[in-house]
């Protein structure tokens, strides 16, 4: 498998490019800026993007679906509940980050689907929270977080449609039940490290104690 994680943008958002080395399919995690740089990255390794995948409708990962897609031609997906969030942003806030529009999904997803690229297989898991429709992705070995998992910290709760209660349900039920040893990557640059494992979360994130 590749996988590259990238920061991109002013919110130290983490980008991640997975693809199957084999076939050069892949996918791209919440294109929220530099484009360019990430379209640059998977061309110079002979990966050909087919999904755009969104972690959850929030401006600041959703920034680089309009460029990215048009560029690509690859096809958006998102939790269905995430969906209408994720073409409703305001105006002034896409002039606050200086955003384009996202067009809309092509593809709605609820939990328990398999995304494929290649070989390369991730599952779907409904972590909603952070966000109604937030998720993440799995495949052994590895845990894309998006906002609802930090390095020793958690996503927030106090935006519209979030919630602490479900947010830490969602990280308990789903997340804290995967393999130890599964790498924890998620979607902010906050924490000491760029990366964690369920096992460190569970033992030393302190909003989980």
């Amino acid at each position: 498998m590749f996988l590259k994680q990238m920061q991109v943008g002013h919110m130290a958002v983490f980008t991640y490019i997975v693809a199957d080395k084999e076939s050069g399919e892949g996918l791209v995690i919440d294109p929220a800026a530099e484009t360019e740089r990430i379209i640059s990255e998977a061309n110079s390794n002979g990966i050909t993007i087919k999904y755009i995948v969104n972690t959850h409708g929030h401006v600041d990962h959703i920034s680089g679906n309009a460029d990215m897609k048009d560029r690509t031609g690859a096809e958006i997906i998102i939790h269905g509940d995430d969906a209408d969030m994720l073409v409703s942003t305001p105006s002034s806030v896409l002039r606050m980050f200086r955003a384009k529009a996202s067009p809309p999904a092509d593809i709605t997803v609820q939990g328990g689907e398999i995304i494929t690229v290649g070989k390369i297989r991730l599952e779907v898991i409904h972590t909603p929270g952070h966000s109604p429709g937030g998720m993440a992705l799995y495949t052994p070995g590895y845990v894309f977080t998006g906002d609802t998992l930090f390095v020793e910290a958690l996503g927030r709760t106090d935006l519209p449609g979030g919630s602490w209660e479900i947010m830490y349900k969602s990280i308990m039920d789903k997340l804290l039940t995967l393999p130890d040893d599964t790498i924890v990557l998620p979607g902010h640059n906050y924490g000491r490290m760029p990366t964690s494992t369920i096992k460190n979360e569970r033992e030393n994130n302190p909003f989980l104690k």
